[in-house]
C-alpha cells in the first residue's frame, strides 16, 4: 500500500499493511528554508516545494497550511480590507459594517517564525454584535479545480484535508478576544455571547453544506481545542450543537471528519468521540500533553482514529534520539490492539526540529508490521 492508501484505509475502518505516516512540515519547512509565509493571502496553487520535500523524505502529506479551496463573499454593505506594513512585519484586517468597524492585527515574530497577536480587538458588547453582523452575512463559493490541482500534485503521497475554520467560540478565543476576555464575556454578557456564537455558527453551516459537495474525502474542523480552555462542560454549553450538526451533515454526504485537538487531551477526546468525529488530529501525549498514549486510546474509545503522537519538544536538539525513538515506539504500539491510528507529530513538526528525526520516524513506521 502507498501512503495515501494507508491513510484512507484507516478512515474506512480497514487494517493497512503499515501504520499510516504523515506530518505537517509546513512551519518547519518555511523556517528551515527562510521562506516567507503571509497570513493575508491563501496559496491558490499547490505548494510544490513543500509537497516535493514530503515525497523526497517519504512522508505523507495531509494539511495544506495556507491552501484555500473556497471563497468567502460579503454583501456590499460589509467592507473588508487587509493592509501590510513595509516588509510585511505587520498585517491588519479591517471589517466595516453599518454598525461599526473592527480591526485585528498580527505581528511577525522572527524567533518563533510565527505571527503573534499584540492586542485583542473586541472590548465590549457592541463590538461583539458588529462581529456577528459581519460574519453572519458571509456566503461561500467553491473552486474545486484548485483542490484537484493540490490532489494531483500530492498524488499517492497522501491526502488533502479541507479546513472549515473556527466555530463562533473559536473566533472569539483565537482571533478577537483571547481566552481570558472571552471567558469573562460568557459570565458578564452571556446572552450577547450566545447570540453572537449562534449567528456565526449558523452561517458556518452554509460552508459545511458547501464542503459536503467537495471532492475531498476528509474535512478538518477545530478551534485549537485544549481541555483546559474548552473543557467538556464549556463545550457542551457553547459549541457542541454546532459541531454535532456539522459532523452529521458531513457524514450524510459521505465525508470523514477530523477535529484538531492540539492541547490538553483529558476530556477533549471523549467529547468528540461521543458526537461521532472520525479522527482526533494533532494528538499530543506526554510530556507536552497530559495523557500517555495508552490513556489517549482509553479516553477516545475504540472507534476514533488517533492521529499524532510525537510531542514538539521531542523533535528538538535538547532531547536525545533515544527519547524520540521511545515516543514513536510507544505511539506505534497502540496499533497492536487497534489499527485506528496514524503516526504523525503532536500538531506540527516545530521550527528548529532536527531533520534526521523525520527519517528516524519514517524508518520506525516502515519497520513496524501490523
Amino acid at each position: 500500500m502507498n501512503l495515501r492508501e494507508r491513510i484512507l484505509a484507516v478512515y474506512r475502518g480497514e487494517k493497512p499493511d503499515r501504520v499510516p505516516f504523515m506530518l505537517d512540515l509546513s512551519h518547519w519547512f518555511y523556517q528551515r528554508n527562510r521562506m516567507p509565509w503571509d497570513l493575508s493571502k491563501s496559496y491558490d496553487r499547490p505548494e510544490k516545494e513543500l509537497i516535493d520535500y514530503h515525497k523526497k523524505m517519504g512522508v505523507g502529506f495531509y494539511l495544506p497550511n495556507l491552501g484555500s479551496f473556497y471563497e468567502t463573499v460579503y454583501p456590499d454593505k460589509i467592507k473588508t480590507s487587509v493592509s501590510k506594513s513595509a516588509g510585511v512585519s505587520e498585517i491588519r484586517w479591517r471589517i466595516s459594517t453599518p454598525s461599526g468597524t473592527l480591526e485585528r492585527t498580527r505581528v511577525w515574530e522572527e524567533e518563533n517564525y510565527a505571527w503573534g497577536i499584540p492586542e485583542w480587538s473586541i472590548k465590549n458588547k457592541e463590538q461583539l454584535l458588529i462581529l456577528a453582523e459581519a460574519l453572519s452575512s458571509r456566503s461561500y463559493r467553491s473552486d474545486w479545480k484548485k483542490y484537484q490541482e493540490w490532489m494531483n500534485c500530492v498524488g499517492e503521497t497522501g491526502v488533502v484535508y479541507i479546513g472549515t475554520g473556527y466555530s463562533g467560540m473559536g473566533q472569539l478565543l483565537n482571533y478577537w478576544m483571547g481566552v481570558e476576555e472571552t471567558l469573562y464575556a460568557t459570565y458578564d454578557w452571556p446572552d450577547t455571547v450566545r447570540e453572537v456564537t449562534d449567528r456565526i455558527n449558523q452561517n458556518n453551516l452554509l460552508l459545511i453544506d458547501l464542503l459536503a459537495q467537495s471532492p475531498a474525502e476528509i474535512i478538518i474542523m477545530g478551534d485549537n481545542f485544549s481541555s483546559d480552555i474548552q473543557p467538556p462542560s464549556f463545550f457542551e454549553e457553547w459549541s457542541k450543537d454546532y459541531y454535532a450538526e456539522a459532523i452529521s451533515r458531513l457524514h450524510a454526504a459521505g465525508k470523514y471528519v477530523a477535529v484538531h485537538i492540539d492541547g490538553r487531551l483529558k476530556g477533549s477526546l471523549k467529547m468528540f468521540s461521543k458526537i461521532g468525529a472520525d479522527c482526533a488530529d494533532a494528538v499530543t501525549p506526554k510530556p507536552t500533553g497530559d495523557l500517555f498514549p495508552a490513556e489517549c486510546r482509553n479516553d477516545a474509545g475504540e472507534q476514533m482514529i488517533l492521529s499524532g503522537g510525537v510531542p514538539p519538544c521531542l523533535w528538538l536538539s535538547g532531547v536525545s534520539d533515544d527519547a524520540f525513538r521511545q515516543a514513536v515506539s510507544a505511539w506505534l504500539e497502540l496499533a497492536r490492539t487497534n489499527p485506528r491510528l496514524i503516526a504523525a507529530a503532536g500538531d506540527q513538526v516545530p521550527p528548529h526540529a532536527l531533520e534526521h528525526r523525520i527519517l528516524i520516524m519514517k524508518e520506525m513506521v516502515e519497520g513496524y508490521v501490523l
